[in-house]
């Protein structure tokens, strides 16, 4: 598959970079990398349309300067680039999320993946910050549903501490894959669709963990609730600490109760109750 590359200048970088990632993944930019001061950021070359960069309008509205350059990037096995730079991830000194070619260490919980360019490795803070929350949540029998599951960590980690089923949500096919060989190689019973918050019946859960992006949780807040049992609880992430007043909003229109905030840089994720 053929990659465009587009080299991102942004100033002043923080936190602002973080936030621009998070604009370009929303329209199909599917990796990231640094490069000095400068992100560089790829979309495969057929899905890319000038007014994917639309959603950059947003910045005019603050003191930043952005300025990019794009090239077309030679036709390589793109998951094995990603493999070779993919580091294992810890959480709270608890939770290890690593690779097979990686050193085991028994002494933590490991949650073992394929690293494919699956969004959900462990290394956006987004990721982190749900797995921290979770360290803190009883899954012992419960219903869990991970919407946007990317590749399936935080359900492989749900089912790991005592739910009893748990149902994986995502759009891509790509993630779908990726989700399918890292429940067999952890052992995880997990039921894994592709799709969105459509696919949603009358099933209802426990626990929903969603770290999607702001539209998307604006947008499905309210179907999560329909499917969330009384005393349930809802987990948000992939939101900007400058969304979060929005984001409370919606919750709070539909009987979701605020419990707790937890932040790591930019980004924030929030635990609700409904």
């Amino acid at each position: 598959m053929q990659y465009l590359e587009f080299r991102f200048e942004v100033s002043p970088k923080n936190p602002w970079d973080e936030i621009l990632i998070a604009k370009l993944a929303e329209v199909g930019f599917d990796s990231f990398a640094e490069d000095g001061d400068a992100i560089l950021a790829y979309i495969p070359k057929k899905e890319f349309v000038k007014k994917s960069l639309d959603s950059l309008n947003i910045f005019q509205n603050y003191s930043i300067e952005i300025s990019y350059g794009c090239q077309v990037m030679p036709d390589i096995n793109w998951n094995e680039e990603w493999e070779k730079n993919f580091e294992p991830i810890v959480v709270e000194d608890k939770v290890l999320i690593r690779a097979e070619f990686h050193e085991p260490q028994p002494e933590m919980h490991e949650i073992v993946i394929q690293p494919k360019m699956s969004f959900g490795t462990g290394h956006h803070p987004t990721t982190y910050l749900m797995l921290r929350q979770m360290l803190q949540m009883d899954f012992a029998g419960k219903t869990v549903l991970d919407m946007g599951c990317g590749t399936s960590v935080l359900a492989i980690f749900a089912k790991q501490q005592g739910a009893e089923k748990v149902l994986a949500i995502d759009i891509d096919e790509w993630s779908v894959e990726n989700s399918r060989e890292n429940a067999a190689r952890n052992r995880a019973e997990i039921e894994i669709q592709q799709g969105t918050a459509e696919n949603l019946g009358t099933e209802k859960f426990d626990i929903i963990l969603a770290n999607i992006n702001r539209n998307i949780l604006i947008s499905d807040i309210p179907v999560y609730t329909r499917v969330l049992n009384s005393g349930g609880q809802l987990l948000l992430s992939g939101i900007c600490y400058f969304d979060e007043a929005d984001i409370l909003e919606v919750c709070s229109a539909n009987a979701l109760t605020f419990n707790e905030k937890h932040q790591k840089e930019e980004w924030i994720s929030l635990l609700l109750e409904y």
